[in-house]
C-alpha cells in the first residue's frame, strides 16, 4: 500500500469531517445517533477500566522529544487491578468485555485503513455497542482505541532495541519516530490534546451516571437536563477517537517519506476545541447537579440535627459528631495546649461549651475566657470543656490572610478547637444561625453530658460570674440572679483585687469614667477637697469607657502623670468592666426582667447610660453599702454646693448626704443615651429610663471606629 494512497484517503476523510462539522448537531443527526441506542440491561463498572486506560495513555504519550512520558500516578492502582484480574478477575469487568473491545478496536483500525468517513465509523461503533448505556459505550470505545494506540507506541519506540518490535515496525513500514520527532511534533501534540479532552468528557459522563439516585433522579431536572446532552457528547467523544486512530493509521506504510501534517493537526485541534466545549457544558450541568445534591444533603443533615436534639441520649457523642464532624476518616479536633489532633471521644460525658464565632473574635474575649478556663483546670469538680467552632462564610474563597488569622487565633486558645473551618457542614452552620441565632457576635452554647442544650448562650453568665456559673445552664443563671443584689462586688467582681480589699475594709471608694479630661481634672480636685474637709480618705479608680481605644489610653497616661487618681492600666480590664455590665443587661432581659420592676436592672441601665454620654461620671460608695452616683455636671454642681450639705455629711454619712443632694439636682428635662453593642439575644422592644421611668426612644447606630 503506497504512502500516497494513505495520504489521499486521509485528506478525503478530513473533507468529510469538515462537511459533517457544519451539520453536526442538527435534528437528523441526533435521530441517527439515538437510533443506535437500544440498551438491554448489560453494563460495566467503568472506573476500573478507566484507571487502566489512563495509566496506559499517560505512559505512551510522547513529549516534545519523542521520549515516553512515564508517570506513577496510577501505577499502584493498576498493579492492584492486575493482581486481582489474575487471581479473581477484576470486579465489575465482565468476561465478554475483551471480545467487544477487540471488535471495536477492529472498527478503529480497519475503517481507518479502508478510508471510511469518520461519521460513518462512529455510527458503526455506536451500533456495535447499542446494548450498552452511554457511559459504557464511551469507556469501551476508549479501551479499544487505547489498545491500538498502545500497540503502535510499543512497536514504534521499542523498534530500536527490541528485535521483535523492529521486525513489526518494518512490516508495518512505520517511520522512525525519534528521527522524525520534529516534523511529527504538530501531529502528536494535537493528538495528545484531543486525548486529554476525550478523557475529560469521559470522566464527566461517568460522574453524571454515578450521581446518587437517592438525592437526584435522572427523570427530573437538573439531571434530566444534563442527560439529554450525553448522546451528543458520546458521539463526539467516540468520533474524536476515530480521528486520532486515523492519524496513527495514516503513518503505516509511510516508511521514511513523511510529508508535513499541518492540515491534519488543524483538524484535530478543531475537534479538541469542540470536545472541550462539550466538556465545559457538561461540567456546568454537573456543577448544577452537585449543588442540587448538596442542598438535599444539607436539608437531610439539618433535619437530622433537629431530630437528634429532640431525642434523649446516653451520652453526648452522637450529638457532638453530628455538630462537629460526622465522618470517622480523620481527627477533627485540636487540643489547645499541645496542638495535637484528637478525636471527639475526648469530650464524652462532659459538659461542653461550644464557642461559636467568626474570625473577628476580640483579643480581650480570648484573654478573659482563657483566664476563666485555666482557673477551671485547678478545680477538679468542674467537668467542662470549651470547643471553638469557627464559622466562615463559604461564599468567599479561603485566602492566605484568612489562614493566618485562623492560625493566630488557634495559637492563643488553650481549649479544644476545630482543625479547620471547612470541616463544619453547611447544614450545621445553618442550624447554628437559625436555631441558636448566631449572627456575628460570639456565643457560647452549653451542652450537658447527654448532649442536651441547657443554655443557648452562656456567654453573659460566664462574663458575670465566671466558673461560679457552672454548669452554665439557664437554670443555674436564674438561681444566681435570685441570690444577687446590686453591690460594688457585683459591679467590679475580681477585676481589681484592691477594690475588694477596700470593700472589706469599709473604705470610701470612687469609680469614675468618661473621656472628658477637663472634667476628670475638675472632679478629682473638688472631691479631694470635699473629702479632706469631712476628714475621710477616698480611694479613686478611673474605669474609662466601654470602647477603650487610644483616647482612653492617652487619658490614663495623663491621669498617672498628674497623679489625679488610680487607673486600670490594662485596657482589657476596662473592656471587661463594661462588658460585664452589658452582659447583666442582656442576661436580665433574656430572663424576662424589666427596668421598671427590677432594681439591679435599673442600676445597670444607669451605669450604661453614663457610658453612653460624652461627659464624665462617678460612683461613690462606702464598702458595699449605699452608693451615690451621677453624671458629671450634676456631680460638679453638688460638690460646688458642699457647704449646703456638709453638716448632713458629718451626721448622716458622706455617701448618704451626697446622694440626697444629687437627687435635688435631678432635672425633669434630661437626655440619657444608651448604647448596647453586641446584642445577641435580640433588641428589646422597649427600654425604660432608669431616671424618669419613661420609655426611651429607639435609635439605630452603626459604628466601625469609636475614636
Amino acid at each position: 500500500m503506497s504512502s500516497y494512497g494513505n495520504q489521499n484517503r486521509s485528506l478525503n476523510s478530513m473533507k468529510s469531517d469538515r462537511r459533517m462539522f457544519s451539520a453536526s448537531d442538527d435534528g437528523a443527526m441526533m435521530k441517527q445517533i439515538l437510533a443506535t441506542h437500544s440498551p438491554d440491561g448489560r453494563d460495566i463498572d467503568p472506573k476500573p477500566v478507566l484507571r487502566i486506560i489512563e495509566d496506559m495513555l499517560h505512559r505512551v504519550s510522547p513529549n516534545i522529544d519523542g521520549v515516553i512520558h512515564a508517570t506513577e500516578v496510577h501505577h499502584e492502582a493498576v498493579d492492584e487491578l492486575a493482581s486481582k484480574a489474575i487471581v479473581h478477575g477484576v470486579d465489575g469487568i465482565p468476561e465478554a468485555l475483551p471480545y467487544i473491545t477487540y471488535k471495536v478496536s477492529c472498527e478503529f483500525s480497519c475503517k481507518s485503513l479502508g478510508g471510511g468517513d469518520a461519521h460513518g465509523t462512529t455510527i458503526s461503533i455506536l451500533n456495535l455497542l447499542s446494548s450498552y448505556p452511554w457511559d459504557a459505550k464511551v469507556v469501551i470505545s476508549l479501551a479499544a482505541f487505547s489498545v491500538n494506540y498502545g500497540e503502535f507506541w510499543l512497536v514504534a519506540l521499542l523498534g530500536a532495541t527490541n528485535p521483535l518490535a523492529k521486525s513489526l515496525a518494518l512490516l508495518k513500514q512505520l517511520p522512525d519516530i525519534l528521527e522524525h520527532s520534529n516534523s511529527l511534533k504538530p501531529r502528536f501534540d494535537a493528538v495528545n490534546t484531543l486525548i486529554k479532552a476525550i478523557l475529560d468528557v469521559t470522566k464527566c459522563i461517568i460522574d453524571l451516571k454515578e450521581l446518587p439516585p437517592n438525592y437526584i433522579s435522572q427523570d427530573t431536572p437538573p439531571l434530566s437536563t444534563a442527560m439529554t446532552h450525553i448522546p451528543t457528547a458520546a458521539y463526539w467523544t467516540i468520533r474524536s477517537m476515530v480521528a486520532c486512530a486515523s492519524q496513527i493509521t495514516s503513518l503505516l506504510g509511510m516508511g521514511f517519506e513523511y510529508i508535513s501534517s499541518t492540515t491534519e493537526a488543524w483538524e484535530l485541534s478543531s475537534l479538541a476545541h469542540k470536545v472541550n466545549n462539550i466538556h465545559g457544558h457538561l461540567m456546568s450541568q454537573l456543577g448544577i447537579c452537585y449543588q442540587h445534591i448538596d442542598e438535599k444533603k444539607q436539608v437531610e443533615t439539618y433535619q437530622n440535627l433537629i431530630r437528634l436534639f429532640e431525642t434523649g441520649h446516653l451520652d453526648n457523642i452522637k450529638i457532638l459528631k453530628a455538630l462537629i464532624y460526622a465522618k470517622d476518616d480523620l481527627l477533627p479536633l485540636v487540643e489547645g495546649n499541645s496542638k495535637r489532633r484528637v478525636q471527639i471521644e475526648v469530650l464524652r460525658k462532659k459538659t461542653v461549651m461550644l464557642l461559636i464565632s467568626d474570625l473577628d473574635i476580640l483579643h480581650e474575649q480570648i484573654i478573659i475566657l482563657n483566664h476563666i478556663y485555666q482557673e477551671s483546670k485547678l478545680r477538679p469538680e468542674l467537668h467542662y470543656e470549651i470547643v471553638w467552632l469557627p464559622i466562615v462564610k463559604k461564599k468567599n474563597p479561603w485566602t492566605e490572610a484568612d489562614q493566618h488569622r485562623f492560625m493566630d487565633l488557634q495559637n492563643k486558645m488553650p481549649w479544644y478547637m476545630l482543625h479547620h473551618p471547612s470541616l463544619l457542614d453547611p447544614a450545621v452552620i445553618k442550624y447554628i444561625t437559625e436555631v441558636w441565632h448566631f449572627t456575628k457576635k460570639l456565643i457560647l452554647v452549653t451542652l450537658d453530658p447527654h448532649g442536651k442544650v441547657v443554655c443557648q448562650d452562656a456567654l453573659n453568665m460566664v462574663w458575670i460570674w465566671g466558673n461560679a456559673a457552672y454548669p452554665f445552664s439557664a437554670v443555674r443563671e436564674k438561681q444566681l440572679w435570685e441570690d444577687e443584689t446590686w453591690t460594688l462586688e457585683l459591679l467590679v467582681d475580681n477585676i481589681d483585687p484592691s477594690i475588694l480589699q477596700w470593700i472589706a475594709q469599709e473604705k470610701y471608694i470612687c469609680l469614675l469614667g468618661g473621656e472628658d479630661l477637663g472634667w476628670i481634672r475638675n472632679f478629682t480636685n473638688k472631691i479631694k477637697a470635699v473629702t479632706k474637709a469631712v476628714g475621710i480618705s477616698l480611694e479613686m479608680v478611673y474605669v474609662g469607657k466601654s470602647s477603650p481605644k487610644e483616647r482612653v489610653r492617652r487619658i490614663i497616661d495623663t491621669i498617672n502623670k498628674e497623679k489625679l487618681c488610680d487607673c486600670w492600666v490594662d485596657l482589657t480590664s476596662i473592656w471587661y468592666f463594661w462588658t460585664r455590665l452589658e452582659s447583666m443587661f442582656h442576661s436580665k432581659t433574656q430572663h424576662g426582667k424589666k427596668v421598671e420592676n427590677d432594681p439591679v436592672m435599673q442600676e445597670v441601665l444607669t451605669m450604661l447610660s453614663f457610658d453612653g454620654s460624652d461627659k464624665g461620671w462617678a460612683l461613690i460608695s462606702k464598702g458595699s453599702s449605699k452608693m451615690a452616683k451621677s453624671k458629671g455636671d450634676t456631680l460638679i454642681a453638688s460638690l460646688d454646693q458642699f457647704g449646703n450639705w456638709e453638716e448632713n455629711a458629718r451626721n448622716e454619712g458622706f455617701v448618704h448626704a451626697l446622694d440626697d443632694n444629687l437627687a435635688q439636682h435631678q432635672s425633669a428635662h434630661h437626655c440619657n443615651r444608651l448604647i448596647l453593642p453586641g446584642i445577641t439575644g435580640g433588641v428589646p422592644e422597649m427600654v425604660i429610663c432608669a431616671e424618669c421611668s419613661r420609655p426611651m426612644e429607639k435609635y439605630f447606630m452603626y459604628r466601625c471606629c469609636t475614636d
